[in-house]
């Protein structure tokens, strides 16, 4: 049995001037161990002006975080800057080894997914997801993105039910902030 701890769906949404971001709460050891069902791997950092939502390899996606919390510290809260400047730290190779674990950023403007293996990137659409049933969460987000009036914060929490109910992985303890 792997003891690698992962296992989570992060999915955001933008709509009407907001960007929410939701994410369960599931923490998994291998292919048949929950550890955890409330982990909390949505939150706001630098003033809680940023919402990140992370997934993969706990560590990693901690350390992740972590390292980009720092950038956005050093350069004043640009969402943007920041990110490129996590990724530049792998392309220079002044980062160890490529984490395993991926973020989804936003603040009230921008949003971008961040990789641990440094890239950044500007998703296409209003929606996007990362993680385990991130193509289930980010099927349905689209689905009501085009078919529905919902705000975003609402789509992103029906989206990550949704993908809840068909992912191991994902369960439905959600935690959905919005900026």
């Amino acid at each position: 049995m792997s003891t690698e701890l992962r296992g989570t769906t992060i999915c955001a949404v933008r709509r009407d001037g907001k960007i929410a971001i939701a994410g369960d709460g599931q923490v998994t050891m291998g292919e048949s161990v929950i550890l955890k069902g409330t982990a909390k791997k949505v939150k706001r950092i630098y003033d809680d002006k940023v919402v990140i939502g992370f997934a993969g390899s706990v560590s990693d996606a901690f350390t992740l975080s972590e390292k980009f919390e720092k950038m956005l510290q050093k350069y004043s809260g640009n969402l943007m800057r920041s990110a490129v400047e996590l990724a530049e730290l792998w392309r220079n190779d002044k980062l160890p080894r490529k984490l395993e674990a991926m973020m989804i950023v936003a603040d009230k403007d921008e949003l971008y997914i961040v990789s641990g293996s440094g890239d950044v990137i500007d998703p296409d659409g209003d929606a996007c997801a990362i993680g385990s049933g991130g193509n289930y969460a980010l099927a349905a987000a689209r689905a009501l993105l085009k078919e529905t009036d919902l705000s975003a914060k609402e789509i992103a929490y029906k989206a990550l039910k949704i993908a809840s109910e068909l992912c191991v992985f994902t369960n439905d303890n959600i935690v959905v902030e919005e900026v």
